[in-house]
C-alpha cells in the first residue's frame, strides 16, 4: 500500500486531505509542521509527503530541503492562491518538491468539492514520478557550490599571501555561487550565429518542469537572440511569478504572456495561466501573441500542442520544439507540426525526467531529432536554433 505523509500546520486541512486520501486507498500519517514532518519522514520513509508551503517555525521550503538532503521523497506541494504563496511554491520545486496545487479555501464549498478530484490526479502524477534525477541534481549542484566556495577561498588565500588582506587580517571572500538550477551545468555559447533570421524557441513541460525551465531560461545566451515561448501547465495565479523569477535568472526579458504583446529578439513570456497562447503573425524579427479561452486541449489550458502547432503555422524564421518532463501527451501533436514546418525538435531523456510522459509520446512521433539528458538540453537548443536555416526560413 502506497504511504503519504500529511504535514500541515491547519487541522481541518489534515484532515480533509487525509481523509481523501485513506478513501483512495493510501496509508496516511500526518504532522502537523515542518520540522515534525521532517523526524516522521526519516523515520517512516513515506512514498509520498503533501507538504504545506506555510507554517510556523520551520517552513514547507526548508522541510523540502531537509527531506530531499537526508531522505529523498516524492513531495506534492499545497499552496495558497497569493502572491507569497507562488513564490514560495516555485522556491520549493527548486529544492526538490516534485509538483504542487493550489489549496482549498476552507470558506468556499465548491473549492471542497473540487479538492478531491484535484488531489488524487496530482497524488497519481507525483506517485509515478521518478526522483533519482533530482536527488542527483541536488547532489551535482551541492558539489559545484562547494567548488565554487574552495576556490574562492583558495583565491582570497593567495591574495592575502601577497599582502591583500583587509585591514582586520580577515580572509575578503566573495563567492559568485550559481543558483541551485545550474547544477554545474555548462557555460552555453553560441559558436556559429545564424544567418536565417531570428530563432523561435518553444518550451513545453508539466509536471517536473518549472526546475528544468528554469536551468534553461538560467543558461541561455543572450547572443543567440532567440524569442522564447514557455509553456508549463500551471494555474494563473502561479504563471506571473514564474515570469518573474525566470527574469531573474534569465538573461532574457521574461514576462508572462498577453494578449496583443510583441516578442522580440532577447525576450522571452511564459503562458498565462486558464488560456492558450497562439503566435497570430511573425513581423519582422518580433512576433505577435494572441490568447484565447477556446476548448481546453487534453484537458488543459494552455496546452502546448496549441502554441507549438500555430508558432508552426505562423513563423517563417527558425525555429526549435523543446518537450520536457510531464504526464500526458500534450506537446506531441505540437512537435509533428514544428518538424513537418522544417524546425527543429529536442525532447528530454528518460533518465533526467522525473516523469517521462510528455517527451516519450513526442518521442514516439517519430519526429524528435535530439533527445538530450538535462545538462545537455541548452546546448542541444542552441546548436538546433544555429544550424535550423538550412532548412526551416
Amino acid at each position: 500500500m502506497t504511504s503519504v505523509l500529511v504535514v500541515d500546520d491547519s487541522q481541518f486541512m489534515r484532515t480533509v486531505v487525509g481523509n481523501i486520501l485513506s478513501g483512495q486507498g493510501y496509508e496516511v500519517h500526518r504532522a502537523v509542521d515542518g520540522e515534525s514532518g521532517v523526524d516522521t519522514a526519516r523515520d517512516l520513509e513515506p512514498d509520498i509527503v503533501t507538504m504545506d508551503v506555510k507554517m510556523p517555525g520551520m517552513d514547507g521550503i526548508e522541510a523540502v530541503d531537509e527531506i530531499m538532503a537526508t531522505c529523498p521523497t516524492r513531495i506534492l506541494m499545497l499552496s495558497a492562491h497569493t502572491e507569497a504563496g507562488a513564490d514560495a511554491t516555485l522556491e520549493a520545486l527548486a529544492k526538490g518538491a516534485v509538483d504542487f496545487m493550489a489549496k482549498a479555501d476552507e470558506e468556499r464549498l465548491s473549492d471542497l468539492d473540487d479538492l478531491e478530484s484535484r488531489l488524487t490526479e496530482k497524488i497519481e502524477a507525483v506517485e509515478r514520478a521518478d526522483i533519482s534525477s533530482i536527488v542527483a541534481e541536488r547532489a551535482a549542484s551541492a558539489a559545484a557550490r562547494s567548488a565554487e566556495r574552495t576556490a574562492a577561498v583558495a583565491d582570497s588565500m593567495a591574495e592575502t599571501t601577497a599582502g591583500t588582506s583587509t585591514a582586520d587580517g580577515a580572509l575578503d571572500v566573495e563567492t559568485t555561487v550559481a543558483p541551485d538550477i545550474a547544477g554545474g551545468g555548462p557555460v552555453v555559447t553560441v559558436e556559429r550565429p545564424g544567418s536565417h533570421g531570428t530563432p523561435t524557441v518553444v518550451v513545453g513541460a508539466s509536471t517536473g518542469g518549472p526546475k528544468v525551465v528554469e536551468r534553461i531560461l538560467y543558461e541561455l545566451p543572450a547572443d543567440l537572440r532567440a524569442r522564447v515561448l514557455v509553456v508549463q501547465h500551471m494555474p494563473a495565479s502561479f504563471t506571473d511569478r514564474l515570469a518573474a523569477r525566470l527574469n531573474t535568472l534569465s538573461e532574457y526579458d521574461v514576462t508572462e504572456a498577453s494578449h496583443g504583446r510583441r516578442v522580440g529578439p532577447g525576450e522571452a513570456v511564459v503562458a498565462k495561466g486558464g488560456v492558450h497562447l497562439r503566435v497570430a503573425e511573425e513581423d519582422g524579427d518580433e512576433l505577435r501573441l494572441r490568447l484565447t479561452k477556446s476548448e481546453r486541449r487534453h484537458g488543459v489550458r494552455p496546452a502546448i500542442d496549441v502554441t507549438m502547432e500555430s508558432v508552426a503555422d505562423a513563423v517563417s524564421t527558425p525555429l526549435v520544439g523543446v518537450a520536457l518532463t510531464g504526464m500526458g501527451r500534450d506537446g506531441a501533436a505540437g512537435i509533428e507540426a514544428i518538424k513537418q514546418a522544417g524546425g527543429a525538435t529536442v525532447a528530454q531523456d528518460e533518465a533526467s525526467s522525473p516523469v517521462f510522459g510528455i517527451p516519450k509520446q513526442a518521442i514516439e512521433t517519430g519526429c524528435v531529432d535530439s533527445v538530450l539528458d538535462v545538462c545537455d538540453l541548452t546546448r542541444g537548443i542552441v546548436d538546433a536554433a544555429t544550424t535550423n536555416g538550412d532548412t526551416h526560413g
